[in-house]
């Protein structure tokens, strides 16, 4: 099983959550991960909320540690569906990604996110589906 480190190192090829958007890696077990964001001036929309493109991002990369970190499938998006609840009223938000189910080829994960002061932030589901490595 991989260690933290080495989830990290090669999540970090995933750019756009790592790089442009900041997203990081907490903590990370075989269909379970938690991701956290520092929000940066960059992610607030004119109302001086996160984009909801930021909280979506945070959410599919979670999903993406959790379905493919301890595995050597591919397993992608098929479809998602994101609700808002409340504005993030903190600075650090946190996404903690869960397998619900997960049959050979698709899955079905529930992703939660939260701000750092206990608000309850966007819910997300995101149906996965299984590529076998050749």
């Amino acid at each position: 099983m991989p260690t933290l480190d080495e989830l990290k190192a090669r999540f970090a090829a995933d750019r756009y959550a790592t790089e442009v958007t900041g997203a990081e890696i907490l903590s990370a077990e075989p269909r379970h991960a938690v991701c956290t964001l520092s929000l940066r001036p960059e992610h607030l929309n004119a109302a001086g909320t996160p984009m909801g493109g930021v909280l979506f991002t945070l959410a599919d990369f979670a999903f993406a540690v959790a379905a493919n970190g301890f595995t050597g499938d591919i397993t992608v998006s098929q479809s998602a569906d994101i609700h808002f609840l409340s504005p993030a009223k903190g600075r650090v938000l946190t996404a903690e990604a869960r397998c619900l189910r997960a049959g050979r080829t698709v899955s079905l994960y529930a992703v939660d996110v939260t701000d750092d002061l206990g608000g309850y932030v966007a819910h997300v589901t995101i149906s996965g589906f299984t590529v076998t490595r050749q």
